[in-house]
């Protein structure tokens, strides 16, 4: 009886986690690259860009490792998301703080576990406790589900890319959801001040083809400064229509006291316009084109950053057209070319570049 007992007890604990882990979906992607642009700077860098930044290489961009446990919206339960990336694209995207850091190329860039509250309508009300991805734009972290393959300038310089707090979410009715989220600021696993940041989304869904959601921020980003706030908005519109889908997405953002300027007491502005279109020319082929403009009129969220110069003041454009190839189970091969435009002579002195560029994801 009491070896029984013994073995029970030892047991148990074994028994509990798989009762509470339930059906744990495990996932991932790999995501491998080639880019080049005759105006690049130097040898090493394609200025202005994200996960093509690296000229004329072979690169081994990302290997994502997911694990999801999915939740009951209708009752009381619990989920789990986590996402481990290791890559030059993890190199990137880290989080400021360090608490998750696992090494130059490698991140979690989504680990959050999701609390519901079951309502009358079925849709229940979920907490999430953890990183969670931004609520600003229609571009994410991980390419494969995004129409073009490179990131846009949107993604790149007016996001944030995580947010480690806590979210409330909800769907209200069939037509409208809405989202809060208090977290430590952008992209900082631990704050770099002593006040939080808070973002909030209001989406609106018409019909089953057409989606608005309109998103904003406030909250202190600056090492040390809880007065310098970061705030503004973002609106994302989406259609559908037939086998072609449209995007639109402007953001506006304005910073107090911004340090990067010439006088740090001046407050920074900027706006960015993009748009999306894919259509799917078959079963296995798909079109995407988009095109963007930011005018980021203080230099505050483009100098000295990804290759471009120490600047005052800064308006870029691009376009880009990528194929989406699926002629092979679980697997994307998207060729793509994309024209940048600036108003500084940042690319080799000039002041455009052609990028040409080759990716293959595996999806499994």
């Amino acid at each position: 009886m009491r070896a029984a007992a013994l073995a029970g007890l030892l047991l148990a604990p074994a028994w509990l986690a798989a009762q509470a882990l339930g059906p744990l979906k495990l996932s991932g992607f790999a995501d491998v690259s080639y880019a080049y642009s005759g105006h690049s700077s130097g040898d090493t860098i394609i200025v202005g860009r994200l996960y093509d930044r690296l000229q004329s290489r072979f690169t081994l961009n990302a290997l994502g490792i997911v694990l999801d446990k999915p939740y009951d919206a209708a009752k009381l339960s619990a989920g789990l998301h986590a996402e481990v990336l290791f890559g030059q694209n993890a190199t990137v995207i880290k989080s400021g703080g360090g608490a998750l850091d696992l090494g130059t190329q490698g991140d979690i860039p989504h680990l959050y576990v999701t609390l519901n509250l079951p309502t009358a309508n079925g849709s229940g009300v979920q907490f999430k406790v953890g990183r969670i991805p931004t609520l600003l734009g229609l571009e994410v972290i991980e390419t494969a589900t995004n129409p073009n393959w490179s990131e846009g300038n949107q993604f790149v310089y007016v996001e944030n890319f995580t947010g480690l707090g806590l979210s409330v979410e909800t769907k209200l009715n069939r037509y409208l959801d809405v989202q809060l989220r208090v977290i430590n600021g952008w992209d900082q696993v631990s704050d770099n001040n002593t006040r939080k940041s808070l973002m909030g989304r209001v989406g609106i869904s018409p019909d089953s083809r057409t989606t608005i959601g309109v998103t904003g921020f406030w909250g202190p980003e600056q090492t040390g400064d809880d007065n310098a706030n970061r705030y503004g908005v973002d609106a994302l519109f989406w259609r559908k229509l037939g086998k072609t889908q449209l995007w639109v997405q402007g953001d506006y953002g304005r910073e107090q006291a911004n340090p990067a300027l010439p006088s740090p007491t001046q407050d920074a502005q900027w706006w960015a316009l993009g748009g999306w279109m894919t259509c799917d020319l078959n079963a296995s082929l798909g079109l995407a084109l988009r095109g963007d403009y930011l005018n980021d009129e203080n230099g505050a969220r483009t100098s000295g950053s990804f290759g471009f110069p120490a600047n005052a003041g800064h308006k870029l454009g691009s376009a880009t057209a990528t194929l989406n190839v699926r002629a092979w189970p679980n697997a994307i091969v998207r060729p793509e070319i994309r024209y940048d435009r600036s108003t500084l002579a940042a690319f080799d002195g000039k002041q455009a570049q052609v990028t040409f560029a080759l990716a293959v994801t595996y999806l499994y």
